[in-house]
This record gives C-alpha cells, structure tokens and sequence, in this order.
C-alpha cells in the first residue's frame, strides 16, 4: 500500500526512510510541538518550499533543465490570489478565481518559453529566463495600480482560515486552535497531495523518457522522442506547481509583495536545496528544504548562545557572533557540498547501496 501510495520510488534507505517519518510526523504535529508563531511560520515555510523545490527538481534533477524564471511562476501564483482577494474580496471564490487566472497566466507562459527557446543550448535558455524573470519583477513593481508597486498587497483571507477565526473557546491538547492552524493544515494537506502526483509523475513513462532526455537528449530524439515536447510539458508542469506553491504561500502571509516570491535570492535559495538534498530525488525536496530552512531560522539563534558562552574570548566571540549568521550559512552549504556531492539523498542511497553489497 505505501509503496503504491508513493508510486514504487521508495527511500531505498533505511536511514533515509526513518529521516522522512520523522519530518513528515514533525510536520503533521508541529502546531502542537511547537508553540508559537515562529516555529509554526517556519512549518509552514518548510512545506511550501518542498513543493517549489520538488516542482523546480522536476526540470533540473530530472529533465537537465536549468531555468532562472521559477520564482516568477511562484510569484503569478501569489499575486493572483492577492490581487483577486484584494478586488473581490475575501473568500474562496476570489481565492480559486485568483488561483484559475494565475495558473493560465503561468501555464501559457511556460508553453511559449519552453517553444521558443527550448531548442538552445542550455546556458542560452538559462539566460534567457533570467530575462525573463527580471523583466516580470519589474513589472510587478511598477503596475503599481494592480500589484502595490514596491509595497505589494495585503489582503484578508477566507473566514476559517483567517488568524480571526477561533471555533474552539478552550485549547485542544493546549493549542488554542485559531485560523491561522487551519490554513497550515490546508497548506499541509495540498502540499501533500502534490508531492504525490510528483512522485507520480517522475516515475511515470513520461518521467522515464524526461530522465533519459537529461541524459542524452540526442539518442532519446534519434530513437524516437521529440525532446523539444517533452522538454516544453516538463517546463509547463513546473511552472504548474510553482504556481501553486506561490498561492499557498500568499494564503499563509496573507500578504505579497516582489521580495517575497519574485526576488533572486528566493531562486539561488531553491538552487541551494535541491543542490542539498540531491537532484533527480523528490526526497531531496523533503530533506533540503528542512535543513536550509532550519538552518536559515535558527542559525543565528544557535550562534548568539555560542556567543554567549564565549564571551570574553578575544577571537571566538566574534567569530561566533549572530551578525555573521550568513557567513556560517555558507560555510556549512560548502562542507554538505563537499562532503554530499550527490546530496543528503544521494549520499544515503550510496551508503545503503555499500551495505546491501
């Protein structure tokens, strides 16, 4: 039953297998383990960056795509639900209306990219979606008038997902469940559901010939396959989920803005995890996006209680010091670079491969 609900890709790790139990069980109780409005921000994050990364996976891991104009697909997503809900108003209606329009908007995008600039080579095309996307941030920062310029938008959500909302009038199991648990709950819940049609989708005969396109697209053409094709729906489908990982994102700030979903730092991020977690693994997804994300929360946490403990050591202490959270951030990427050159997953499945031998 699991291996079918996971479309016969399993961990093939043992370690690996019990890392996911334990997020996925992290993730489904963390309102309850976790108190308070960061750990649970953090959560939610998490689970959205799974997805953008899973659905970024499908293009570099699994077809050798590589392509700057992600974040831009994750941004149309969030500002349609923003931008609907912002003139219809809240509720679901301007909530799966924004969602429909968005996801057009990204689907016919990704068809004329993936159609016309597909046949390059693969740093033109890259390039060419950096121009892309650094043209559509900057027209979302001047249409003022739709997306709020600079400012972006903020906006209500629907009642029983809105902070607002509180059904309950005692704590359940000491949570006082408000509006805010219920749309990490449906964030978790979606995110689920469109891990597993990834999963689906990659293991699928589609996903084979996208995987033997990434690794010589001139013997899959000469045996048959239009690469231009499959190259241009693997394209469509990421941008598909990106969209939606987008919408999610905006239905948990209830707030947009071009820093939040269009910056590029938001896409050297996605590059950062899936380089983490391996590429050409969905539950690379899973495990980078918990780690970069933890790490990039907690780290300068960690670093003021190192700080602390050193105080009063001339060198250590400023090493150690919390304004150089970045500068351990990247050391640490460098040591799971060196270290995991395949990525956490890779290195697992290496290593259960060397005992089974």
């Amino acid at each position: 039953m699991l291996s079918r609900l996971l479309s016969h890709d399993l961990p093939r790790s043992r370690l690996l297998g019990w890392a996911l139990v334990l997020i996925v069980l992290a993730l489904v109780a963390a309102p309850f383990l976790f108190p308070g409005a960061k750990a649970l921000a953090v959560a939610a994050k998490t689970l959205v960056f799974i997805l953008l990364v899973a659905s970024f996976d499908l293009l570099l891991g699994y077809t050798g795509i590589v392509s700057f104009a992600h974040t831009m697909f994750f941004g149309i997503g969030a500002y349609g639900v923003a931008v609907a809900s912002t003139r219809l108003g809240p509720g679901w209606g301007s909530v799966l209306l924004g969602f429909a329009g968005a996801l057009g908007i990204s689907l016919a995008l990704s068809m004329l990219i993936g159609l016309f600039s597909l046949r390059v080579k693969a740093i033109f095309y890259a390039m060419i979606t950096l121009a892309v996307a650094s043209a559509f941030m900057t027209l979302a920062s001047q249409l003022s008038d739709i997306t709020g310029g600079e400012d972006g938008l903020t906006f209500k959500n629907p009642l029983w997902i809105s902070p607002a909302f509180e059904p309950f009038e005692n704590p359940v199991l000491g949570l006082a469940v408000d509006g805010k648990v219920f749309a990490y709950y449906l964030i978790l819940g979606v995110v689920a559901l469109l891990f597993l049609l990834l999963l689906r989708i990659v293991n699928s005969p589609f996903g084979r010939v996208l995987q033997a396109i990434r690794e010589n697209d001139f013997r899959a053409e000469a045996i048959g396959y239009r690469t231009v094709v499959y190259r241009t729906w693997s394209n469509v489908l990421s941008a598909a989920f990106a969209t939606a990982a987008g919408a999610l994102l905006a239905l948990w700030l209830r707030y947009v803005g071009p820093d939040t979903t269009l910056s590029f730092e938001i896409m050297l991020d996605i590059l950062l995890i899936v380089v983490i977690g391996g590429m050409g693994t969905m539950y690379g997804a899973v495990v980078g996006s918990v780690a970069f994300v933890l790490a990039q929360n907690y780290l300068q946490d960690l670093l003021k209680l190192g700080a602390t403990a050193l105080d009063g050591v001339p060198l250590l202490s400023q090493i150690v010091s919390p304004d150089r959270w970045l500068l351990w951030l990247g050391v640490l990427f460098v040591l799971s670079v060196y270290h995991f050159p395949t990525g956490i997953v890779g290195r697992l499945r290496a290593m259960a491969l060397r005992l089974k031998a």
